[in-house]
Protein backbone atom coordinates (compact mmCIF):
# COMPACT_ATOMS: atom_id res chain seq x y z
CA UNK A 1 0.00 0.00 0.00
CA UNK A 2 1.21 3.22 -1.47
CA UNK A 3 2.00 6.54 1.68
CA UNK A 4 -1.29 9.09 0.64
CA UNK A 5 -1.86 11.92 2.09
CA UNK A 6 -5.20 10.91 3.96
CA UNK A 7 -3.40 8.00 4.98
CA UNK A 8 0.12 9.66 6.82
CA UNK A 9 0.83 8.86 10.23
CA UNK A 10 3.48 9.85 12.43
CA UNK A 11 6.73 8.15 11.98
CA UNK A 12 5.51 7.29 8.26
CA UNK A 13 8.17 7.67 5.79
CA UNK A 14 7.53 9.28 2.24
CA UNK A 15 9.22 7.22 -0.43
CA UNK A 16 12.72 8.64 -0.70
CA UNK A 17 13.29 10.71 -4.16
CA UNK A 18 17.29 10.15 -5.68
CA UNK A 19 19.10 12.70 -7.73
CA UNK A 20 22.13 12.34 -9.55
CA UNK A 21 24.90 12.36 -10.53
CA UNK A 22 25.58 15.65 -10.35
CA UNK A 23 28.02 16.75 -12.98
CA UNK A 24 29.98 19.67 -14.20
CA UNK A 25 26.80 19.80 -16.82
CA UNK A 26 23.94 19.89 -14.18
CA UNK A 27 25.84 22.44 -12.50
CA UNK A 28 25.98 24.40 -15.37
CA UNK A 29 22.56 23.97 -16.52
CA UNK A 30 20.88 24.87 -12.79
CA UNK A 31 23.15 28.57 -13.25
CA UNK A 32 21.55 29.13 -16.46
CA UNK A 33 18.12 28.08 -14.98
CA UNK A 34 18.37 29.68 -12.19
CA UNK A 35 20.45 32.58 -12.50
CA UNK A 36 23.01 32.13 -9.89
CA UNK A 37 26.20 32.03 -11.81
CA UNK A 38 28.73 32.33 -8.83
CA UNK A 39 31.86 30.75 -9.67
CA UNK A 40 32.43 28.76 -6.84
CA UNK A 41 29.80 26.29 -8.56
CA UNK A 42 31.02 26.86 -11.80
CA UNK A 43 34.73 27.69 -12.35
CA UNK A 44 37.12 25.34 -11.10
CA UNK A 45 40.20 27.83 -10.85
CA UNK A 46 38.22 29.94 -8.95
CA UNK A 47 37.20 26.75 -6.53
CA UNK A 48 40.23 26.08 -5.77
CA UNK A 49 41.60 29.68 -5.55
CA UNK A 50 38.73 29.76 -2.73
CA UNK A 51 40.19 26.50 -1.05
CA UNK A 52 38.19 24.32 -2.63
CA UNK A 53 39.19 20.97 -3.94
CA UNK A 54 36.73 21.01 -6.75
CA UNK A 55 33.58 23.25 -7.50
CA UNK A 56 30.15 21.60 -5.22
CA UNK A 57 26.52 22.05 -6.05
CA UNK A 58 24.55 24.88 -5.46
CA UNK A 59 22.70 24.96 -1.93
CA UNK A 60 19.36 26.37 -3.33
CA UNK A 61 20.03 22.59 -6.25
CA UNK A 62 20.14 20.72 -2.89
CA UNK A 63 16.95 22.08 -1.58
CA UNK A 64 14.81 22.12 -5.06
CA UNK A 65 15.51 18.29 -4.85
CA UNK A 66 13.85 18.37 -1.43
CA UNK A 67 11.53 20.02 -2.82
CA UNK A 68 10.78 17.63 -5.34
CA UNK A 69 10.49 15.19 -2.79
CA UNK A 70 8.01 16.94 -0.86
CA UNK A 71 5.53 18.43 -4.04
CA UNK A 72 5.78 15.13 -6.08
CA UNK A 73 4.48 12.97 -3.13
CA UNK A 74 2.07 15.52 -1.85
CA UNK A 75 1.50 17.85 -4.82
CA UNK A 76 2.36 21.21 -5.10
CA UNK A 77 -1.10 23.08 -4.25
CA UNK A 78 -0.91 21.20 -0.59
CA UNK A 79 2.85 22.82 0.06
CA UNK A 80 2.27 25.53 2.99
CA UNK A 81 5.63 25.59 3.89
CA UNK A 82 9.14 24.63 3.15
CA UNK A 83 12.23 25.05 4.69
CA UNK A 84 15.99 24.10 5.16
CA UNK A 85 19.68 24.41 5.85
CA UNK A 86 22.64 23.45 4.25
CA UNK A 87 24.84 21.27 6.27
CA UNK A 88 27.46 20.14 4.24
CA UNK A 89 28.76 20.70 0.51
CA UNK A 90 27.00 18.71 -2.16
CA UNK A 91 30.39 17.64 -4.09
CA UNK A 92 30.49 16.92 -8.46
CA UNK A 93 29.72 12.96 -8.79
CA UNK A 94 27.44 12.85 -5.58
CA UNK A 95 23.93 11.36 -5.86
CA UNK A 96 21.48 12.32 -3.59
CA UNK A 97 19.11 10.77 -1.51
CA UNK A 98 16.11 13.10 -0.04
CA UNK A 99 13.88 11.76 2.53
CA UNK A 100 10.64 12.79 4.57
CA UNK A 101 9.17 11.56 7.35
CA UNK A 102 5.57 12.75 9.09
CA UNK A 103 6.93 13.99 12.48
CA UNK A 104 3.04 14.89 13.06
CA UNK A 105 -0.27 15.50 12.36
CA UNK A 106 -2.56 17.89 13.28
CA UNK A 107 -6.13 19.59 12.72
CA UNK A 108 -6.25 24.06 12.78
CA UNK A 109 -9.56 25.67 11.43
CA UNK A 110 -10.97 22.80 10.47
CA UNK A 111 -8.14 21.57 8.29
CA UNK A 112 -5.71 19.06 8.86
CA UNK A 113 -2.24 18.99 8.10
CA UNK A 114 0.92 17.12 7.90
CA UNK A 115 4.95 18.53 9.35
CA UNK A 116 7.45 16.94 7.74
CA UNK A 117 11.29 16.51 8.74
CA UNK A 118 13.64 16.39 5.51
CA UNK A 119 17.08 15.73 5.05
CA UNK A 120 19.47 14.96 1.82
CA UNK A 121 22.20 13.03 1.80
CA UNK A 122 25.39 11.86 -0.64
CA UNK A 123 26.57 8.60 -1.19
CA UNK A 124 29.00 8.37 1.96
CA UNK A 125 26.05 9.21 4.18
CA UNK A 126 26.60 12.97 4.63
CA UNK A 127 24.03 15.13 5.53
CA UNK A 128 24.15 18.05 3.12
CA UNK A 129 20.72 19.78 3.94
CA UNK A 130 18.15 19.41 6.48
CA UNK A 131 14.83 20.98 6.48
CA UNK A 132 11.14 21.34 7.78
CA UNK A 133 7.74 20.84 5.17
CA UNK A 134 4.26 21.79 6.02
CA UNK A 135 1.63 19.83 3.86
CA UNK A 136 -2.44 21.03 4.10
CA UNK A 137 -4.28 17.09 4.03
CA UNK A 138 -7.87 19.28 3.51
Amino acid sequence: MSLTLQSARTGDMLPEHRFGPITRTTLALYAGASGDHNSIHIDIDYARAAGMDDVFAHGMLTMSQLGRLVSDWAGQPNVVALSSRFTAITPVGATLTCTGEITDRFEKDAAYFLRLRLSATIDDGTQTAKGDALIRVS
